[in-house]
């Protein structure tokens, strides 16, 4: 696969749709055209072996081309619609079982840092055994978890079943990309692969409101029921459309001192680790306004569950929009100078939020420029960390969303422990974090 293509998948690894399509008309289709141009039959990679393998379930890319790419897509974005589904349920939750909302705020911290743990093994042991063991066993753990916090009676409990939920989701997350260049290549790999970012970007911002009507409907506890019975029926479409999608003889051998090295050269790269501290820092902010805002909207300004949900939905539009905006700014300045453009917008809004007043028409507008200014940072900061790699490329990626997860737990725990009212301690902790993204980005190279 050619530079060109690799550096587009690279960039949309995080939740960055829009700038892969944006890079997908730049570049993807070109490279592919010569590639294919190229290549004879006999020399066509073994992901097409796999395609027309009778054998294999997956093999048949006509007839499973949609259903596949929508449960790949299903797949990515059950992390997203675990941790945010709930967030309207929050005050039902807390009074049931004894806790604040801050506290069940800081569940968010142990779903984040067991996911983030989870995705630096999930891959390489793919890479071993194959996918489907991995896509099935998650999904049974997180199906595992998800009765665990049904059932739970206190806020430990919930914390327990939350972590085994997370230690199963992190399986899907990675290898739903994993999945997706096992069976496509060329523009069918790249289609496949921006449904997948679709989805995982949408997922968090519509599952609110999805949360809010049914918790209003069959309370909090039957939510853990329905997303455990989405996770059976994903595994079982799995099993009976897809199977196994990476062949024995293209598996490689697990070594964990290989591993081990290739984080460890990571972790000393300034060009990863500059724009990937900024890029992670930012998405702990996001993921601390999604912990803060249930304590903000539905104690503090009143709203119901409905309408919890739709100040989220509402929010899809600014982050698209803005991703839509990073290529074309990206293309008439430098990628460096348009990604500390997001920074500042992003650091701006923080800044209004904090320093702003405390009224509900202005909460709309404040996390609005916040949301603006990520959306537009998020899919070039990204890519500019990524960029320096392509062997190391899944090695990176996993790397960067350990660091990702551990931000956002990070975050949500530093809002929890601060003594301050919720709409304030937003305030704070965005503008730290902004702050320190800001810096950290001034040494990228």
């Amino acid at each position: 696969m050619n530079r060109g293509i690799r550096n587009c998948m690279n960039t949309s690894l995080m939740d960055s749709p829009e700038a892969f399509q944006g890079c997908l008309h730049d570049e993807v289709q070109d490279s592919f055209a010569r590639d294919e141009q190229r290549m004879s039959d006999d020399q066509m990679p073994q992901v097409a072996a796999i395609r027309t393998d009778s054998s294999n379930p997956a093999s048949n890319i006509t007839t499973l081309h949609t259903g596949a790419v929508l449960l790949l897509a299903a797949l990515a974005a059950m992390g997203a619609l675990a941790t945010n589904i709930i967030l309207p349920a929050f005050p039902s939750m807390a009074r049931d079982l004894g806790a604040s909302i801050s506290q069940l705020s800081g569940t968010l911290s142990s779903f984040f840092l067991v996911f983030g743990l989870g995705q630096l093994v999930v891959g390489p042991l793919s890479d071993r055994f194959g996918r489907q063991r991995l896509v099935l066993s998650g999904l049974a753990i997180f199906m595992l978890g998800s009765v665990v916090c049904a059932l739970a009676d206190s806020l430990p409990a919930l914390i327990a079943g939350r972590s085994i939920q997370a230690l199963g989701v992190c399986a899907t997350a990675v290898l739903s990309r994993a999945i997706a260049r096992d069976l496509y290549d060329g523009e069918e790999l790249a289609r496949a692969l921006s449904l997948t970012m679709v989805a995982m970007a949408a997922a968090p911002r519509f599952s609110p409101l999805i949360g809010g009507i049914l918790s209003d409907a069959i309370g909090w506890r039957a939510l853990f029921i329905i997303i455990a019975m989405v996770a059976l029926a994903l595994a079982l479409i799995y099993r009976m459309r897809l199977g196994e999608t990476h062949s024995p003889d293209r598996r490689s051998p697990l070594s964990v001192e290989a591993v081990s090295r290739s984080y460890a050269a990571l972790i000393r790269d300034r060009r990863l680790m500059s724009p990937g501290l900024s890029v992670s820092l930012v998405i702990g902010a996001l993921y601390a306004f999604f912990s803060m805002a249930p304590a903000i909207l539905l104690t503090g300004f009143k709203l119901s569950s409905l309408q919890f949900g739709l100040f989220f939905a509402m929010t899809v539009v600014l982050v698209f929009t803005a991703g839509l905006i990073a290529p074309r700014v990206a293309n008439r300045w430098r990628q460096m100078t348009a990604a500390r453009i997001g920074l500042v917008v992003a650091l701006a809004g923080s800044l209004v939020l904090l320093w702003g007043p405390t009224d509900f028409k202005f909460f709309c507008i404040a996390p609005s420029i916040f949301l603006l200014g990520m959306g537009l940072f998020n899919p070039l900061g990204t890519a500019i960390a990524l960029h320096p790699y392509g062997k190391q490329a899944g090695a990176a990626s996993a790397l960067l969303s350990f660091m990702q997860m551990g931000c956002a737990a990070l975050a949500i725990t530093s809002g929890t422990l601060l003594a301050l009212p919720p709409y304030t301690m937003l305030g704070v902790v965005l503008v730290g974090a902004m702050a320190t993204a800001f810096v950290c980005f001034l040494t990228a190279e």
